[in-house]
Protein backbone atom coordinates (compact mmCIF):
# COMPACT_ATOMS: atom_id res chain seq x y z
CA UNK A 1 0.00 0.00 0.00
CA UNK A 2 1.28 3.48 -0.84
CA UNK A 3 0.75 6.03 2.01
CA UNK A 4 2.93 8.81 0.15
CA UNK A 5 0.63 11.94 -1.01
CA UNK A 6 -0.46 11.79 -4.75
CA UNK A 7 0.41 14.84 -7.15
CA UNK A 8 -2.94 16.65 -7.01
CA UNK A 9 -2.81 16.55 -3.17
CA UNK A 10 0.73 17.78 -3.27
CA UNK A 11 0.10 20.32 -5.73
CA UNK A 12 -2.83 21.66 -2.67
CA UNK A 13 -0.34 21.31 -0.26
CA UNK A 14 1.83 23.86 -2.26
CA UNK A 15 -0.70 25.84 -3.04
CA UNK A 16 -1.71 25.94 0.60
CA UNK A 17 1.70 26.96 1.59
CA UNK A 18 2.08 29.50 -1.41
CA UNK A 19 -0.99 31.65 -0.49
CA UNK A 20 0.34 31.68 3.35
CA UNK A 21 3.37 32.96 2.21
CA UNK A 22 2.04 35.72 0.85
CA UNK A 23 -0.58 36.53 3.28
CA UNK A 24 0.73 36.34 6.83
CA UNK A 25 1.97 39.27 7.81
CA UNK A 26 5.93 39.35 8.46
CA UNK A 27 5.35 39.96 12.27
CA UNK A 28 2.39 36.98 12.60
CA UNK A 29 3.96 35.03 15.20
CA UNK A 30 3.98 38.35 17.26
CA UNK A 31 0.49 38.60 16.77
CA UNK A 32 -0.56 34.77 17.10
CA UNK A 33 -0.08 35.06 21.03
CA UNK A 34 -3.29 33.28 21.31
CA UNK A 35 -5.91 31.58 19.21
CA UNK A 36 -8.74 33.37 20.82
CA UNK A 37 -6.62 37.19 20.85
CA UNK A 38 -8.53 40.18 20.35
CA UNK A 39 -5.78 40.21 17.47
CA UNK A 40 -5.70 36.90 16.28
CA UNK A 41 -9.60 37.03 15.82
CA UNK A 42 -9.97 40.34 13.94
CA UNK A 43 -7.16 38.65 11.62
CA UNK A 44 -9.23 35.54 11.08
CA UNK A 45 -11.77 37.80 9.67
CA UNK A 46 -9.85 38.93 7.06
CA UNK A 47 -7.78 36.48 6.60
CA UNK A 48 -10.51 33.69 6.03
CA UNK A 49 -12.06 36.19 3.44
CA UNK A 50 -9.26 35.65 1.78
CA UNK A 51 -8.74 31.92 2.09
CA UNK A 52 -12.57 31.92 0.80
CA UNK A 53 -11.89 34.01 -2.30
CA UNK A 54 -9.25 31.80 -3.06
CA UNK A 55 -11.13 28.80 -3.01
CA UNK A 56 -9.00 27.74 0.05
CA UNK A 57 -11.97 27.70 3.45
CA UNK A 58 -13.89 25.18 2.76
CA UNK A 59 -12.76 23.01 -0.71
CA UNK A 60 -14.19 19.92 0.93
CA UNK A 61 -17.62 21.35 1.26
CA UNK A 62 -20.22 20.34 -1.35
CA UNK A 63 -20.46 23.28 -4.19
CA UNK A 64 -23.81 24.05 -2.75
CA UNK A 65 -22.79 25.38 0.15
CA UNK A 66 -19.97 26.95 -0.95
CA UNK A 67 -17.15 24.28 -1.52
CA UNK A 68 -15.40 22.25 -4.83
CA UNK A 69 -16.77 18.77 -3.54
CA UNK A 70 -12.83 18.05 -2.85
CA UNK A 71 -12.46 14.88 -1.00
CA UNK A 72 -11.31 14.18 2.95
CA UNK A 73 -7.60 14.32 2.18
CA UNK A 74 -8.13 18.01 1.41
CA UNK A 75 -9.34 18.68 4.79
CA UNK A 76 -6.76 17.02 6.35
CA UNK A 77 -3.77 18.95 4.30
CA UNK A 78 -5.49 21.94 5.01
CA UNK A 79 -5.64 21.80 8.49
CA UNK A 80 -1.96 20.28 8.33
CA UNK A 81 -0.58 23.48 6.95
CA UNK A 82 -2.83 26.01 8.77
CA UNK A 83 -1.59 24.62 12.37
CA UNK A 84 1.45 24.86 11.65
CA UNK A 85 1.37 28.16 10.61
CA UNK A 86 -0.04 29.17 13.97
CA UNK A 87 -4.02 28.74 12.83
CA UNK A 88 -4.72 31.98 11.22
CA UNK A 89 -8.42 30.68 10.57
CA UNK A 90 -8.35 31.31 14.75
CA UNK A 91 -11.96 30.14 16.20
CA UNK A 92 -13.26 29.49 12.11
CA UNK A 93 -11.39 26.29 11.58
CA UNK A 94 -14.21 24.69 14.13
CA UNK A 95 -16.85 26.35 11.30
CA UNK A 96 -15.09 24.24 8.61
CA UNK A 97 -14.36 21.08 10.10
CA UNK A 98 -17.80 20.27 12.28
CA UNK A 99 -20.31 23.51 12.80
CA UNK A 100 -20.40 24.05 9.02
CA UNK A 101 -21.36 20.61 8.35
CA UNK A 102 -23.65 19.33 11.10
CA UNK A 103 -25.53 22.09 9.82
CA UNK A 104 -25.87 21.01 6.08
CA UNK A 105 -26.65 17.66 8.18
CA UNK A 106 -29.32 18.31 10.75
CA UNK A 107 -30.41 22.26 10.25
CA UNK A 108 -33.74 23.94 9.32
CA UNK A 109 -33.51 25.45 5.66
CA UNK A 110 -33.67 29.08 7.70
CA UNK A 111 -31.11 27.78 10.03
CA UNK A 112 -28.58 26.89 6.82
CA UNK A 113 -29.84 29.46 5.02
CA UNK A 114 -28.64 32.15 7.39
CA UNK A 115 -25.70 30.68 9.84
CA UNK A 116 -23.65 28.47 6.69
CA UNK A 117 -22.76 31.18 3.62
CA UNK A 118 -21.18 33.30 6.17
CA UNK A 119 -19.13 30.81 7.51
CA UNK A 120 -18.49 29.77 3.74
CA UNK A 121 -17.46 33.95 3.13
CA UNK A 122 -15.36 33.59 6.58
CA UNK A 123 -17.06 35.85 8.21
CA UNK A 124 -18.23 34.60 11.24
CA UNK A 125 -16.77 32.92 14.34
CA UNK A 126 -18.75 30.27 16.52
CA UNK A 127 -18.05 29.02 20.23
CA UNK A 128 -19.32 25.60 21.38
CA UNK A 129 -21.32 25.53 24.96
CA UNK A 130 -20.47 21.99 26.34
CA UNK A 131 -18.42 21.40 29.17
CA UNK A 132 -19.98 22.59 32.76
CA UNK A 133 -18.30 22.78 35.93
CA UNK A 134 -19.82 19.36 36.70
CA UNK A 135 -20.51 17.85 33.18
CA UNK A 136 -17.23 17.46 31.20
CA UNK A 137 -16.54 14.22 29.64
CA UNK A 138 -19.76 12.82 31.12
CA UNK A 139 -21.95 15.31 29.12
CA UNK A 140 -24.76 13.62 30.12
CA UNK A 141 -24.45 15.21 33.37
CA UNK A 142 -25.17 18.43 32.26
CA UNK A 143 -27.28 21.29 34.49
CA UNK A 144 -27.74 24.29 32.02
CA UNK A 145 -31.57 24.12 31.83
CA UNK A 146 -33.74 25.42 28.61
CA UNK A 147 -37.25 25.93 29.80
CA UNK A 148 -39.85 26.33 27.11
CA UNK A 149 -42.68 29.35 27.82
CA UNK A 150 -44.65 29.91 25.18
CA UNK A 151 -42.81 29.87 21.36
CA UNK A 152 -39.33 30.71 23.65
CA UNK A 153 -37.39 29.05 25.63
CA UNK A 154 -35.44 30.46 28.90
CA UNK A 155 -32.04 29.32 29.84
CA UNK A 156 -29.65 28.90 33.08
CA UNK A 157 -27.01 27.45 33.74
CA UNK A 158 -23.02 27.40 33.36
CA UNK A 159 -20.88 26.66 31.07
CA UNK A 160 -16.68 26.21 31.19
CA UNK A 161 -13.91 26.09 29.00
CA UNK A 162 -15.42 27.41 26.28
CA UNK A 163 -13.01 29.11 23.22
CA UNK A 164 -13.44 32.00 21.56
CA UNK A 165 -16.53 32.80 23.85
CA UNK A 166 -15.74 36.56 24.17
CA UNK A 167 -15.23 36.64 20.10
CA UNK A 168 -17.93 33.90 18.64
CA UNK A 169 -20.81 35.18 17.10
CA UNK A 170 -23.21 32.66 17.77
CA UNK A 171 -23.17 29.09 20.57
CA UNK A 172 -23.37 26.02 19.66
CA UNK A 173 -25.24 25.58 22.97
CA UNK A 174 -26.45 21.72 24.98
CA UNK A 175 -28.93 22.80 27.40
CA UNK A 176 -31.58 20.00 28.90
CA UNK A 177 -35.09 20.27 28.02
CA UNK A 178 -36.22 17.32 30.38
CA UNK A 179 -35.19 14.99 32.82
CA UNK A 180 -32.38 12.15 32.00
CA UNK A 181 -29.95 11.51 29.31
CA UNK A 182 -32.14 11.70 26.37
CA UNK A 183 -32.77 15.17 27.50
CA UNK A 184 -30.79 17.50 26.10
CA UNK A 185 -31.23 19.67 23.04
CA UNK A 186 -29.47 21.86 20.78
CA UNK A 187 -29.63 25.75 20.30
CA UNK A 188 -28.23 27.99 18.18
CA UNK A 189 -27.90 31.05 20.49
CA UNK A 190 -26.72 34.38 19.28
CA UNK A 191 -24.15 35.49 21.67
CA UNK A 192 -25.58 39.17 21.94
CA UNK A 193 -28.65 38.04 23.15
CA UNK A 194 -29.32 39.43 26.73
CA UNK A 195 -28.29 37.63 29.98
CA UNK A 196 -25.31 35.88 28.15
CA UNK A 197 -22.25 36.98 30.74
CA UNK A 198 -18.58 35.86 29.10
CA UNK A 199 -15.49 35.50 31.46
CA UNK A 200 -11.81 34.45 30.84
CA UNK A 201 -9.97 32.11 31.70
CA UNK A 202 -6.28 32.85 32.23
CA UNK A 203 -4.43 30.21 29.54
CA UNK A 204 -0.70 29.11 29.19
CA UNK A 205 -0.99 28.96 25.31
CA UNK A 206 -2.39 33.03 24.88
CA UNK A 207 -4.99 35.15 26.19
CA UNK A 208 -8.75 34.39 24.75
CA UNK A 209 -8.32 30.90 24.39
CA UNK A 210 -11.01 30.09 27.19
CA UNK A 211 -13.75 30.71 29.08
CA UNK A 212 -16.71 30.47 31.81
CA UNK A 213 -19.86 31.46 30.07
CA UNK A 214 -22.98 32.09 32.22
CA UNK A 215 -26.64 32.18 31.09
CA UNK A 216 -28.70 34.25 33.27
CA UNK A 217 -32.89 33.93 32.16
CA UNK A 218 -31.62 34.20 28.77
CA UNK A 219 -34.67 34.06 26.19
CA UNK A 220 -34.79 32.93 23.15
CA UNK A 221 -36.89 32.20 19.81
CA UNK A 222 -38.03 28.51 19.33
CA UNK A 223 -36.51 28.92 15.85
CA UNK A 224 -32.64 28.43 17.92
CA UNK A 225 -34.02 24.78 18.69
CA UNK A 226 -31.49 22.85 16.22
CA UNK A 227 -32.62 19.63 15.43
CA UNK A 228 -35.70 18.18 17.49
CA UNK A 229 -35.84 18.30 21.64
CA UNK A 230 -33.68 15.16 23.08
CA UNK A 231 -31.82 15.02 19.81
CA UNK A 232 -28.59 16.12 21.04
CA UNK A 233 -26.83 12.51 21.19
CA UNK A 234 -27.53 12.28 17.36
CA UNK A 235 -26.39 15.80 16.82
CA UNK A 236 -23.24 15.52 19.05
CA UNK A 237 -21.83 12.26 17.82
CA UNK A 238 -21.69 13.22 14.32
CA UNK A 239 -20.26 16.53 15.34
CA UNK A 240 -17.56 15.20 17.26
CA UNK A 241 -16.72 12.75 15.18
CA UNK A 242 -15.76 15.52 12.50
CA UNK A 243 -14.19 17.56 15.31
CA UNK A 244 -11.78 14.71 16.13
CA UNK A 245 -10.74 13.90 12.74
CA UNK A 246 -10.30 17.46 11.74
CA UNK A 247 -7.63 18.28 14.34
CA UNK A 248 -4.34 17.02 13.17
CA UNK A 249 -3.06 16.58 16.55
CA UNK A 250 -0.43 13.80 15.33
CA UNK A 251 1.66 16.06 12.71
CA UNK A 252 0.91 18.94 14.80
CA UNK A 253 2.54 17.28 18.22
CA UNK A 254 6.09 16.11 16.12
CA UNK A 255 6.13 19.55 14.35
CA UNK A 256 6.32 21.61 17.85
CA UNK A 257 8.62 18.84 19.33
CA UNK A 258 10.71 19.67 16.49
CA UNK A 259 10.81 23.42 16.45
CA UNK A 260 10.91 23.24 21.09
CA UNK A 261 14.22 20.90 20.25
CA UNK A 262 15.49 23.57 17.26
CA UNK A 263 14.70 26.47 20.20
CA UNK A 264 16.86 24.88 22.82
CA UNK A 265 19.53 24.44 19.98
CA UNK A 266 19.57 28.13 18.96
CA UNK A 267 19.83 29.44 22.45
CA UNK A 268 22.78 26.70 23.71
CA UNK A 269 20.55 24.88 26.68
CA UNK A 270 19.82 21.32 24.47
CA UNK A 271 20.53 18.49 26.55
CA UNK A 272 22.63 15.74 24.69
CA UNK A 273 22.05 12.11 25.56
CA UNK A 274 24.92 10.10 24.52
CA UNK A 275 23.69 6.57 26.47
CA UNK A 276 22.04 4.16 23.51
CA UNK A 277 19.82 3.21 26.11
CA UNK A 278 16.75 5.41 26.47
CA UNK A 279 16.76 7.69 29.57
CA UNK A 280 14.14 9.92 31.20
CA UNK A 281 15.06 13.25 31.25
CA UNK A 282 15.60 15.13 34.43
CA UNK A 283 13.83 17.53 36.25
CA UNK A 284 15.83 20.66 34.97
CA UNK A 285 16.02 19.33 31.50
CA UNK A 286 12.01 18.40 31.35
CA UNK A 287 11.50 22.52 32.47
CA UNK A 288 13.40 23.95 29.59
CA UNK A 289 11.86 21.43 27.34
CA UNK A 290 8.56 22.37 28.67
CA UNK A 291 9.20 26.28 28.61
CA UNK A 292 10.67 25.97 24.98
CA UNK A 293 7.26 24.34 23.92
CA UNK A 294 5.24 26.54 25.48
CA UNK A 295 6.92 29.69 24.05
CA UNK A 296 7.00 27.44 20.73
CA UNK A 297 2.73 26.81 21.33
CA UNK A 298 2.37 30.55 21.91
CA UNK A 299 4.62 31.69 19.14
CA UNK A 300 2.58 29.15 16.61
CA UNK A 301 -0.83 29.64 18.41
CA UNK A 302 -1.07 25.76 17.96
Amino acid sequence: MDFAWNAEQETFRATVRAFLSANLPRDWESLAHGPASAAQSSFSKTFCGKLAEAGLLVPHWPKRWGGRDAGAWTAFILAEEMWEAGEPRGGQYMNVNWIGPALMRFGSEEQQARYIPPMARGQTIWCQGFSEPEAGSDLASLRTRAEKHGSSYRINGQKIWTSYAQHADTCFLLARTSPGRDGISVFLVPMDTPGIIVREIPSLIGEGDIHEVFWDNVEVPGSTLFGAEGQAWDIARAALSLERVGIPRFALATKMLHRAVSLLERSGRSVTVRSSRPRRLGRPARRRVSTATASSIRGNTA
